[in-house]
């Protein structure tokens, strides 16, 4: 396939892109709080990148539904790989960072970090399935139906 025809998502490295702001809530104890928003912007960009080469993906095939399919996209990814993993990994690395009060500083940064670092690849597939069940039964039966119908 050539690099336009191929989606963003599933089909190249880029997809490892909507991982960033995970990491970045990972690190947030031992970064600038502009290294952690520089990580949503990366994230954040994936996310559009991925929705613009799905809906150009379903424009080019015949009978499609370009703009459902970018809103389709852009929810679903905004959701899945931006704001509900970011939002998990934040409290899980506030969580472990109060029941680690007593330990010095440096430490309970190392766990901290660690923690919310380990923690990236157990919560992608039930967020996912999350996400596609509220799509499911609430995003695309009751509010897609009625964009680019």
């Amino acid at each position: 396939k050539q690099w336009y025809q191929r989606r963003v998502r599933g089909d190249t490295p880029l997809r490892y892109l909507g991982y960033a702001n995970e990491v970045g809530e990972a690190f947030r104890n031992v970064v600038h709080r502009n290294i952690v928003r520089a990580s949503y912007l990366v994230s954040g960009s994936y996310v559009l990148a991925d929705a613009a080469s799905k809906a150009r993906q379903d424009y080019v095939s015949e009978g499609g539904r370009p703009v459902r399919m970018f809103t389709d996209v852009l929810i679903w990814q905004g959701l899945a790989s931006v704001a509900v993993p970011g939002f998990t990994i934040n409290r899980i690395c506030w969580a472990v960072g109060r029941a680690a009060h007593g330990l010095p500083a440096k430490q309970r940064s190392l766990l901290v970090t660690g923690c919310g670092l380990a923690a990236i690849p157990f919560i992608i597939k039930p967020i996912d399935r999350g996400v596609d069940m509220l799509m499911d039964r609430a995003m695309r039966p009751y509010v897609l139906k009625y964009i680019d119908a």
